[in-house]
């Protein structure tokens, strides 16, 4: 692996004029086939035959509802929910006193029983049967394995944590008290969904990759003209204003920072003005994925504050290496474990103190789940989508972040895209012809870029006209 030292060593970058990414503000957000969401419910059934389950019952609430969001193609506002379905596949909604307008618009077809308990404090709760008696009334547990799906799958060392349950007590409680009634067994689930090996919720259609790009491009898109606003003076609150677009949901705290973050514990954009010199993050995201930036608000080097004149070399160029390194190794058939060393060998952790994943899979959430560990030998397949997802950190210099997504598609899933949706089509070709005869960044055939910033990163923020460029042949 030594090569990819060479292959990538800061001496191959520099920062250099380079041609601008447009915005395009796609102003359609994308609504799922009727053909995916039968797909997805085969997809389950299988998955719990497969896992020896015979009954799951998949909670929600707002923060956490997109296992339930996938089968149903909504989630609770306000309110908590579960849905059971069993191996026949026969589905259930046990809904709250607002979210019983929506049991008729369920993608997924189901009987519907109103659960009091799940509204909120002090709404009425008129209801003449215990939560124990609903769940027991609606649901058949005799003899059956019960998967409880929530949003987390527990990956610790030690065997008691593999069955905690990141789902209210009341619920657990109540469907562990039946199961033991009834001769069943309670599991938890979530693995069968957002499993790094397995989760039917890592693989992607045609039909999925064209609604998640919507979301991704237009954090991309935010993002970058937050950014073309960045100027001194120009308050968080003001360039914030940019992050949100068309009233669509964030999945993700909006960040929009200068200078010291988390002043006073407040996480969220202040009435602060930027200043020259500055530290700066901002990130924003949708479903689909996130995008995020990190530099200096300085249009050159001797801009920038004292003790940081060599933000460039220190940590700006050798995090992009890394990111350059990981967008042209990325392809189907190699393992998460592959990746995670790629990235290991140009930006070591020891030197570098990132801790997480290096790459993960996004969704609804901005993080599922991640195959991209040491040592892992989950192999990267047809329609997964990722998230390059790189923090370096080094001590007294501030960030350096270019996050954005990209899809993996075959030959098969490339030509089924083509074919039924020619403007995403034409949009992955444009971001792959930018990225790799701008950028000079190759790309394996199989990676689609899901936005326009795809590999872009500008590091002195007021320098709008020049980015990180790679110079492979130097």
């Amino acid at each position: 692996m030594n090569h990819l030292k060479e292959k990538y060593s800061i001496e191959k970058f520099s920062l250099s004029k380079v041609k601008y990414p447009e915005i395009n503000f796609n102003d359609h957000p994308v609504c799922l086939s009727d053909e995916t969401f039968r797909e997805r419910k085969e997809k389950l059934l299988n998955a719990m035959n497969k896992n020896g389950i015979d009954l799951v019952f998949i909670y929600a609430d707002r923060e956490h509802g997109s296992n339930f969001e996938y089968v149903t193609g909504f989630v609770p506002r306000f309110e908590e929910a579960l849905l059971a379905l069993d191996s026949s596949g026969k589905s259930t909604l046990f809904l709250g006193n607002e979210n019983l307008k929506l049991a008729k618009h369920s993608r997924l077809q189901s009987n519907v029983v109103h659960v009091p308990h799940f509204s909120l404090p002090n709404q009425p709760m008129e209801n003449k049967k215990s939560f124990k008696d609903i769940i027991g009334d609606a649901i058949q547990f005799n003899g059956k394995c019960i998967g409880v799906v929530g949003w987390k799958v527990f990956t610790s060392k030690y065997e008691e944590d593999q069955q905690l349950f990141d789902v209210p007590y009341f619920i657990v409680d109540t469907l562990q008290k039946l199961a033991q009634e009834n001769s069943a067994r309670v599991t938890n689930s979530s693995e069968i969904f957002i499993g790094e090996n397995s989760g039917i919720r890592t693989i992607n259609n045609a039909d999925e990759i064209n609604y998640y790009e919507f979301g991704s491009s237009l954090a991309s898109d935010c993002v970058l003209e937050a950014l073309n606003h960045l100027e001194i003076g120009k308050t968080e609150t003001e360039l914030a204003s940019f992050l949100s677009k068309f009233g669509q949901p964030h999945n993700v705290t909006t960040i929009c920072a200068t200078g010291d973050r988390f002043t006073n514990a407040v996480i969220y954009p202040r009435k602060k003005a930027v200043t020259l010199g500055d530290k700066f993050s901002i990130t924003t995201g949708y479903k689909g994925g996130l995008a995020s930036r990190a530099g200096y608000v300085v249009s050159k080097t001797d801009e920038l504050p004292n003790n940081v004149q060599d933000y460039l070399e220190i940590l700006a160029i050798p995090y992009y290496s890394a990111v350059v390194a990981w967008l042209e190794n990325l392809k189907i058939g190699m393992t998460g474990g592959q990746l995670y060393n790629v990235i290991e060998q140009v930006l070591p952790k020891e030197k570098y103190n990132w801790h997480l994943n290096p790459g993960h899979f996004v969704s609804d959430e901005e993080w599922l789940s991640s195959p991209i560990y040491s040592q892992s030998s989950t192999i990267l397949k047809s329609g997964m989508l990722f998230q390059i997802d790189i923090i370096p950190s080094v001590p007294n210099y501030g960030g350096a972040s270019a996050e954005t997504g990209i899809a993996l598609a075959d030959d098969s899933l490339r030509k089924e895209i083509e074919a039924n949706y020619p403007q995403l089509w034409n949009r992955f070709i444009k971001r792959r012809n930018y990225i790799q005869q701008e950028l000079h960044i190759q790309l394996h055939p199989e990676v689609l870029p899901l936005s326009d910033t795809v590999g872009y990163f500008r590091p002195y923020l007021l320098n709008k006209e020049e980015a990180l460029l790679f110079h492979p042949n130097s």
